[in-house]
């Protein structure tokens, strides 16, 4: 995924992370409503260059050309990302099958600490939300006969 937030950043993109600098002034991509009318093409011109970079080939360049950028962790890098490690963002929560690692919640106050309860087993508050939900002993004992609780 990509966006650049100004026509400065367009003309360093082509320059120095595509490394054509003439795509700046190209017709076809020299304005922004330009380029978006023309996405197939510019795409495949820029898919045609990453191809042949690693990511962190394209980040340096990106870097390089004061583009502002992040790169898009997967699942396992989330886990063991320093900088939650560091803050102390994660917390053992208790589950049917053991211990797991959850996030806390963003934005809130070092002084603060949330409730992380431990995650309910299938069906353990099933009875108590249906009789919030009204539904009497008999009614509740029906949906167990019929097994749809």
């Amino acid at each position: 995924m990509l966006g650049l937030q100004n026509e400065r950043e367009w003309a360093a993109f082509c320059q120095k992370v595509v490394g054509q600098a003439n795509l700046a002034t190209d017709p076809r991509f020299s304005s922004n409503s330009r380029r978006t009318a023309a996405r197939q093409e510019l795409r495949a011109i820029i898919v045609e260059v990453f191809s042949h970079l690693s990511a962190d080939q394209v980040i340096e360049r990106l870097d390089a050309a004061q583009i502002a950028n992040a790169r898009m962790n997967d699942m396992h890098e989330v886990w063991e990302h320093v900088q939650l490690k560091e803050r102390g963002r994660w917390i053992d929560v208790e589950t049917p099958a053991g211990h797991i690692p959850a996030l806390l919640p963003p934005g809130l106050p070092n002084e603060y600490t949330p409730r992380m309860n431990a995650v309910p087993t299938l069906g353990e508050h099933t009875e108590a939300l249906l009789r919030e939900a009204g539904y009497d002993t008999d009614a509740i004992a029906r949906l167990r006969a019929e097994q749809a609780i």
